[in-house]
């Protein structure tokens, strides 16, 4: 089960942390992402990490939004400063066993509820 939490309402040039909490997992997930989907758009991925510490960027959010991961609670987090309108979505953090990391949405299998994140203008 992955449940996300720090959505929220912020104007533009601001920050917020997404934590996405991962239980009941006998093992560590290989890659874990974050993937966004604004109204009438496509779900995109915004960057992944994996289990040895990799990291990928959609270039849309390099340089803003630093992924991490707590490997001793499984947690994953992304921090996102700078924020602009365009960021606007609803965030969903993905896990999958497979070796191979991708930031295409159709790599994972497990997806958490996902966090709203607004940013007004």
């Amino acid at each position: 089960q992955l449940v996300e939490s720090g959505g929220g309402s912020v104007q533009a040039g601001g920050s917020l942390r997404l934590s996405c909490a991962a239980s009941g997992y006998s093992y560590i997930p290989w890659c874990m992402g974050w993937f966004r989907q604004a109204p009438g758009k496509e779900r995109e991925g915004v960057a992944y990490i994996t289990n040895t510490g990799t990291t990928r960027y959609a270039d849309s959010v390099k340089g803003r939004f630093p992924i991490s991961k707590d490997n001793t609670k499984t947690t994953l987090y992304l921090q996102m400063s700078s924020l602009k309108p365009e960021d606007s979505a609803m965030y969903y953090c993905a896990a999958t066993e497979s070796p191979v990391c991708t930031l295409l949405s159709s790599g994972y299998g497990k997806w958490g509820q996902g966090a709203q994140v607004t940013v007004s203008s």
